[in-house]
């Protein structure tokens, strides 16, 4: 292994020198990027870079660690190089750590540990070895987007809906000094747009100031299916999906014109029965 390269997302200077530190103690040979402070410069650097390792805190300004690796496995170009090994830094709980490991994705603990990060260290030596062999089973983004795809199934992206919460009937959405009651029966699909999110039926288009994280918990999972990092859908209004010559997904809606893009994550919710 030659010129292996990092990147490493943590908004605690202190924490994030701390890391480079002790990783460069460990592996001597480890080339590293500039630090990024927040998920969204670290989506636009790593994008750019292409590095080989990626250290993800999980809570950071913008998009978290989480969100930052889900917008990289949408966005990581089929030419570039073998998608980035993650490492996730997190100060969970142990509850919230058992989604890493059914996940197969590696993480340290905040303070990192020496010995804990030696392990590391050794185990992402070893994968990266095992790329290099020409007989490597899953392509490297395949496997990225696998384990992503558990975090999302055991609840890691988002918080979940408590029973005690019944799914939301009703989006109260203002313009001027109206408030327009939109029927979430009504909705066909939600986008993110910067800190608001546009709500969209067949006649009208509503902007709510929300987050799409802070919409998603509230909405019937069973009817509204997340296809992008900043698209949900109601599942019975799409008419249609096609996949293209490269193997990208877009699905068309009844009664409305627009198309919605499928990322890598989500194209496992479309298959024939």
């Amino acid at each position: 292994m030659t010129h292996v390269t990092a990147l490493i997302a943590e908004d605690e200077a202190l924490l994030a020198d701390n890391l480079r530190a002790e990783l460069a103690r460990l592996w001597p040979d480890l080339q590293f990027a500039e630090t990024a402070a927040d998920g969204e410069t670290a989506v636009r650097r790593a994008l750019a870079l292409q590095p080989d390792l990626l250290f993800l805190d999980i809570r950071m300004p913008g998009l978290s660690g989480l969100e930052a690796a889900q917008a990289l496995a949408e966005d990581w170009p089929d030419a570039g190089k073998p998608f980035p090994l993650i490492v996730f830094v997190t100060a969970y709980d142990q509850y919230a750590l058992q989604a890493f490991d059914r996940a197969a994705v590696d993480y340290v603990l905040k303070p990192v540990q020496p010995e804990r990060l030696a392990q590391t260290c050794a185990r992402l030596q070893d994968a990266l070895r095992r790329r290099e062999q020409p007989q490597a089973a899953l392509p490297a983004l395949a496997s990225a987007i696998d384990q992503l795809r558990g975090l999302v199934a055991n609840g890691a992206l988002a918080p979940a809906i408590t029973p005690a919460q019944a799914p939301l009937r009703v989006i109260q959405a203002s313009a001027g000094n109206t408030i327009h009651m939109v029927p979430v029966d009504e909705v066909l699909y939600f986008e993110a747009a910067d800190k608001y999110v546009r709500v969209i039926t067949a006649q009208h288009e509503h902007l709510i100031r929300t987050s799409l994280r802070e919409l998603q918990p509230q909405l019937d999972a069973q009817r509204f299916w997340q296809i992008h990092r900043g698209t949900i859908v109601r599942c019975d209004a799409i008419a249609s999906a096609l996949r293209d010559e490269s193997g990208k997904l877009t699905v068309t809606l009844r009664g409305h014109a627009d198309k919605l893009t499928v990322s890598r994550l989500y194209v496992h919710l479309f298959k024939a029965m």
